[in-house]
């Protein structure tokens, strides 16, 4: 009986060498119809990549700076509101620590 076995990986074609006995691949050949996409394409493909992140980085900072704005408006009406209600009451003392005991 063999102590390696060679087989075909069905996915990419390349060659695999297997110990039987330990059950894991010692060696690897690459196909020769496997062809890779030249470096320039998969440059351009990272540079796609990169800019893409950089427009949603870009919206979702714009959208952070509106949420803002909007919040700044939100908490002064909040503020003339309660300012409205409290000028029509009379001004509570202060609490003082001696009065909680």
């Amino acid at each position: 009986m063999p102590d390696n076995v060679e087989i075909a990986c069905p996915c990419c074609g390349a060659r695999l060498t297997i110990d039987i006995t330990l059950g894991r691949v010692i060696a690897h050949e690459a196909s020769l119809k496997q062809k890779r996409k030249p470096d320039s394409a998969r440059l351009e493909h990272a540079a796609d990549l990169l800019d893409r992140q950089a427009a949603q980085h870009e919206a979702h900072f714009r959208e952070s700076a509106e949420e803002e704005k909007i919040k700044s408006d939100l908490l002064a009406r909040k503020f003339e509101e309660a300012l409205k209600k409290s000028r029509g009451q009379p001004a509570k003392p202060a609490l003082r620590d001696i009065d909680l005991d």
